[in-house]
């Protein structure tokens, strides 16, 4: 299945680069290039693609138009997936892309845009309805909440928290298992500690986990 993409990005290099860089992948196909939000929102109504990749700063204010594009996507197109572009791993931002799930949804660091590879494979679980969060996000996550002293935090073992940067990241218990050498019982046991310890709630075996993780992990109240 062809994969139909919006890049939305105000850098004039940076946008036809990436559409460039997309246009050689055979399960994708840009339907449109914008440069600021309302040019994103209209092309959304008028392609109905199925993934939107855009940056999070853009015209006209240059804050937060990336989350706004995925609220509209949420609200007025909910099968349409966005892919989040930014320079900074911001937990703030991560708490407001998935406060209404994780489906359909994902936050790369624009170092990222270089690996084709890499790049397809999140747009693809994007546009399946999975989500796509970049390594670098969960590990900036997990040491800001260390560094704030996180108790919680503090109370998993070394390979609980690996296991829990795994699922913030999207893994299914099978890829954990085989990224870090465990068995699939043994990940269970740990997703079942981590999930006690703490007290997530949510489905353990679905996207509500992954949202569940991220949630705790971007939220700096301690």
């Amino acid at each position: 299945m062809t994969v139909r993409l919006i890049v939305a990005d105000d850098n004039f290099l940076v946008r036809e680069g990436t559409c460039r860089l997309l246009g050689g992948a055979d399960r994708l196909e840009v339907v449109a290039a914008c440069a600021d939000y309302d040019q994103t929102v209209s092309s959304i109504a008028a392609t109905g693609p199925d993934v939107v990749l855009t940056d999070i700063r853009m015209p006209p204010t240059r804050t937060d138009e990336g989350l706004r594009i995925a609220e509209v996507c949420r609200s007025a197109s909910p099968p349409i997936g966005v892919l989040l572009l930014s320079q900074y791993a911001e937990a703030g931002y991560v708490k407001a892309l998935l406060a209404r799930g994780t489906e359909g949804r994902g936050y790369l660091l624009k170092e990222r845009v270089g690996d084709l590879d890499e790049l397809v494979q999140a747009i693809e679980a994007v546009a399946a309805g999975g989500s796509a969060i970049d390594p670098k996000v969960v590990e900036a996550l997990v040491a800001g909440r260390a560094r704030g002293g996180s108790t919680a935090l503090a109370s998993l073992s070394p390979r609980e928290r690996e296991v829990l940067a795994a699922i913030a990241q999207g893994k299914t218990n099978t890829a954990i298992a085989g990224s870090l050498f465990l068995s699939q019982r043994a990940v269970e046991k740990h997703i079942n500690s981590i999930f006690a310890k703490l007290d997530l709630s949510g489905d353990q075996h679905n996207h509500p986990r992954v949202r569940a993780a991220l949630m705790f992990l971007a939220d700096d109240g301690g």
